[in-house]
């Protein structure tokens, strides 16, 4: 196997090996030419060439959150690694393990005039588990540090890790390499039982007690630990469908809910203990309603430090799986349940629930929350549903996530940058399972180097929602009434998110023009060829059905 000559390459290769690492984003450049050579040459690697660095690291995080591994990017010198940032800080709030290993010039270059040459080393700041500048060094040095990154990207709590090699020329040098450096793998402890005493188990007995699911990775394990809490009567969870462990029993739609409690009764439906787990929370009603009406106790149960305090006070964080703490406390804790709790709330969702069906009775309508509505009752079965930021995944929260159905979206940094790369490397890594990406024109149209991806999934089908704007600054209290809203917070354009995409050879789905939404949606879905469906709502009338939905439900 002919591999580049740099033992520096050898090594990172061989650390690769070992890691089971499959895939590699090469942004293409000379500096790292030696790495391109290298990993081409591997059998078990699967190399993936994307021009626009921020795209590479978009695609790179949804091959990773797909197969749960840690990914590669590689680039030269320069600005190059400065654009895979955006992806980095996601993968970073996510807990997704990323590797950049980025080129760069001789360390005796480095601020001397010389092009494609900036300060490399660090760059990424706080945003990565760990930073590591390298030069050719000895083999035992090599095997040391490199090993330590790797390790430490795929631990508890995973991450996106750092690694600049400063390479000399001549760049294209081959050698017939056929054997690995033999180095151990170095792993993190993880998964202990969490400490809890006496007095904290005290804590959970007859006490109404509400768990906050964050965002997450698919889980089984932790799921059927918080069902099993679930069963205790004071108990209610509180879930997001960006979760990971969605479930019936649970209340799915927090906002919806939120709604339907009279200010008056707020203390009723307030916990003695709140409990939250996972990532990023949408509901911005959840974290207000809480910082308001503050529980006696806040328990946050995470690795991380990140994201904790969502109520602006925390009593306890406890840095282990969520699984093993909710598995310890079903197994150790016999809770009093003289609060029923679970039945005030689960009164008023079933109330609500009940309302929803007389109100999408006109099938006639086109606006964004019908179409939330119509591909909420289509959904493919088992399919993964990439949803874009702002209004998107808002909407989507406002019904209960379909059974079999895994929900994604960049809610690390809830940035719109990324979303269509993120899910055409979803697709790709997963290629056997149908993808379904929906997002607004704006968000499209910003991240559109994504369909220069090639080959471009064939298990991806993309519907836009096209209202010629930033529909969320309609929504948002002070932005809606700003006489800067059009220019500078929707930004409204007159782009066409069709024209953009048949620039890059995507085939548009042409719905009849007499069918219904539900309708158009799954003829959609059944087109063997188009993977576009761009649907055009008005944004004027956007925010009215919206506020007129919430006021059905509230019985306004």
């Amino acid at each position: 196997m002919k591999i580049s000559n740099k033992i520096v390459v050898q090594n990172i290769l061989s650390e690769c090996i070992k890691n089971s690492i499959s895939h590699v984003v090469f942004s293409p450049g000379s500096r790292n030419s030696p790495f391109a050579i290298t990993f081409d040459a591997h059998p078990d690697i699967t190399t993936h060439v994307i021009h626009d660095e921020r795209v590479a690291g978009f695609f790179a995080l949804g091959i990773a959150q797909t197969i749960n591994k840690p990914v590669i990017l590689c680039c030269t010198s320069g600005s190059a690694l400065l654009n895979y940032f955006p992806a980095i800080s996601e993968a970073f709030y996510r807990e997704i393990p990323l590797i950049v290993i980025s080129a760069d010039r001789p360390k005796k270059l480095v601020n001397k005039g010389h092009g494609q040459t900036i300060m490399q080393s660090n760059v990424y700041g706080e945003h990565v588990k760990n930073s590591l500048s390298i030069e050719d060094l000895n083999p035992q040095d090599l095997i040391t540090e490199t090993a330590l990154l790797f390790s430490n990207a795929s631990s508890v709590p995973k991450g996106p890790a750092h690694l600049n090699v400063h390479l000399e020329e001549p760049l294209y040098e081959i050698s017939n390499k056929s054997g690995f450096f033999e180095n151990v793998i170095l792993r993190n402890q993880t998964g202990k039982n969490p400490i809890l005493s006496l007095e904290d188990l005290a804590l959970f007995n007859d006490k109404k007690i509400l768990v906050l699911c964050g965002q997450g990775p698919e889980n089984s394990r932790l799921k059927k630990a918080l069902v099993g809490f679930n069963r205790n009567s004071n108990v209610i969870i509180l879930n997001e469908n960006t979760s990971g462990v969605n479930d019936q029993s649970f209340i799915n739609c927090i906002d919806r809910i939120l709604n339907g409690i009279d200010e008056k009764n707020e203390k009723r439906y307030t916990p003695d203990m709140i409990i939250t787990i996972g990532g990023a929370i949408v509901s911005k009603r959840i974290k207000a309603f809480f910082i308001k009406n503050k529980p006696k106790k806040h328990f946050a149960i995470k690795h991380s430090v990140i994201g904790t305090d969502l109520f602006l006070r925390i009593d306890k964080h406890i840095k282990t799986e969520a699984s093993l703490f909710f598995e310890m406390l079903n197994k150790k804790t016999t809770l009093l349940n003289s609060k029923n709790y679970k039945g005030i709330w689960q009164q008023l969702d079933t109330t609500i629930k009940d309302k929803i069906p007389i109100f999408f009775k006109d099938p006639s309508k086109q606006s964004d929350l019908e179409i939330f509505h119509a591909l909420y009752q289509v959904l493919p079965e088992n399919c993964t549903l990439h949803l874009g930021n702002s209004s998107v995944v808002r909407y989507m929260q406002l019904f209960d996530p379909v059974p079999n159905v895994k929900y994604e979206c960049n809610r690390g940094t809830s940035g719109i940058d990324g979303s269509t790369s993120t899910a055409i490397g979803s697709a790709i890594a997963e290629p056997q399972k149908q993808h379904v990406f929906i997002c607004g024109d704006v968000s499209f149209i910003y991240d559109s180097n994504a369909m220069w991806i090639r080959p471009f999934p064939e298990n991806l089908k993309m519907i836009v929602i096209d209202n010629k704007g930033g529909g969320i600054f309609k929504i948002i209290e002070g932005a809606k009434s700003s006489p800067q809203l059009e220019r500078y917070f929707e930004a409204k354009h007159q782009t066409h998110a069709e024209d953009v995409a048949k620039g890059f050879g995507i085939k548009i789905f042409t719905p009849e023009k007499k069918s219904h939404l539900q309708e158009q949606i799954i003829s959609f879905f059944e087109h063997n060829e188009a993977q576009l469906l761009v649907l055009k709502t008005d944004s004027v009338e956007n925010p009215k059905n919206l506020d007129a939905f919430f006021k059905h439900l509230r019985n306004d």
